[in-house]
């Protein structure tokens, strides 16, 4: 058992190693919706704690941290994506620990984009009280991780992705994996990688693709054509992380040194370093940077830069102190329009 643990790393680096890091590519991926991260505490580290996250948000991130909870977790997150832009997703998800070492997990994300103005060929430019569409992304993922006894713990996701209209859709299935490793006299060393969104390729079909034009044989009637559309690639990727946990007066301060490095199948590697503070586990506040690697100014993704977020956690009870309700929120830089704003709130029992 213990060689198939130290195997499994391995696997996930050479089969990421066979795509990662190709700017040439970048733009020819679909299923954007899958780099989104709707949790607020994690998107306040850029989302590089792929070491160190743990519960609900492990779902997203890492699938090997969702033993580390107590017993249960639910959450739900919102986010208010690219200010200005009226995007906004919404998230809820629960992990549930069965028995001493293992935990199945549920999560569900949407994003919703408003109402559009529908415009066509002969109406490019719309009435602004005119009709409208609406698009609908939305992605439910299944997991399940297994803790050993060697503080290795090991995940997977399987995820379901939808994207439509009123009359086009698309349709996919996508597998997450990851292992987290645990040292140190306090487990203050946390080593993690993930391998996110491998899977099938994705193409729109439906009757928004079919056309009607006239016969050729000049007879009265049209011909109702339909078109194939491109099929399309998901967005895979590799992380690997590392923290430590630098512990001061007995736990009473932690300070957690966080540092990723993310291989992107279809756009330029990254690389990224964050900080959180802690105080007796109630009051904590983090900061990190990310940024493209071998990329000017001009060529950087659009969540290059700070990030920082905050979260507060209390006791449900004076008796079960371990079962708190925390609130968090995030803040993420973007290239353009006004950043990125989470919120979330997180029952642990």
């Amino acid at each position: 058992m213990k060689k198939s643990l130290y195997i499994f790393p391995f696997c996930l680096l050479l089969v990421a190693s066979l795509w990662a890091g190709n700017p040439d590519r970048q733009g020819e991926a679909g299923a954007v919706q899958l780099l989104l991260n709707p949790w607020a505490n994690s998107a306040g580290l850029h989302t590089l704690n792929t070491s160190c996250v743990r519960g609900v948000e492990s779902l997203r991130i890492n699938p090997a941290g969702m033993t580390r909870i107590n017993q249960t977790e639910f959450a739900i997150g919102s986010a208010n994506y690219l200010q200005g832009a009226d995007i906004r997703l919404n998230a809820l998800g629960l992990t549930q620990k069965v028995g001493n070492n293992s935990a199945f997990g549920l999560s569900i994300m949407s994003v919703n984009f408003g109402d559009i103005l529908v415009t066509t060929t002969d109406l490019p430019d719309p009435d602004p009280d005119g009709p409208t569409f609406n698009i609908n992304f939305f992605n439910i993922g299944l997991s399940y991780a297994h803790e050993f006894e060697n503080k290795v713990s090991v995940g997977v996701t399987l995820r379901g992705i939808s994207e439509s209209t009123s009359d086009v859709s698309a349709f996919g299935i996508a597998i997450d994996a990851g292992v987290q490793y645990v040292s140190g006299e306090n487990d203050n060393f946390k080593f993690g990688i993930s391998l996110r969104n491998i899977g099938s390729r994705m193409s729109f079909t439906g009757q928004g693709l079919a056309t009607s034009a006239p016969a050729g044989d000049g007879d009265a009637y049209n011909l109702t054509l339909a078109q194939r559309s491109a099929g399309f690639e998901l967005p895979s990727m590799l992380n690997i992380g590392g923290s430590y946990d630098f512990l001061a007066d007995e736990g009473t301060h932690r300070i957690t040194v966080i540092g990723n490095f993310t291989a992107n199948s279809f756009s330029r590697d990254q690389i990224g370093a964050g900080v959180e503070y802690a105080l007796k586990e109630r009051f904590m506040v983090r900061a990190a940077y990310r940024a493209d690697i071998d990329a000017d100014v001009a060529q950087e993704s659009i969540y290059s830069g700070p990030s920082a977020g905050a979260t507060i956690s209390v006791p449900m009870s004076k008796e079960r102190k371990n079962n708190t309700l925390s609130i968090d929120y995030a803040y993420r830089s973007t290239k353009v329009w006004k950043g990125t704003h989470n919120f979330g709130v997180r029952i642990n029992l």
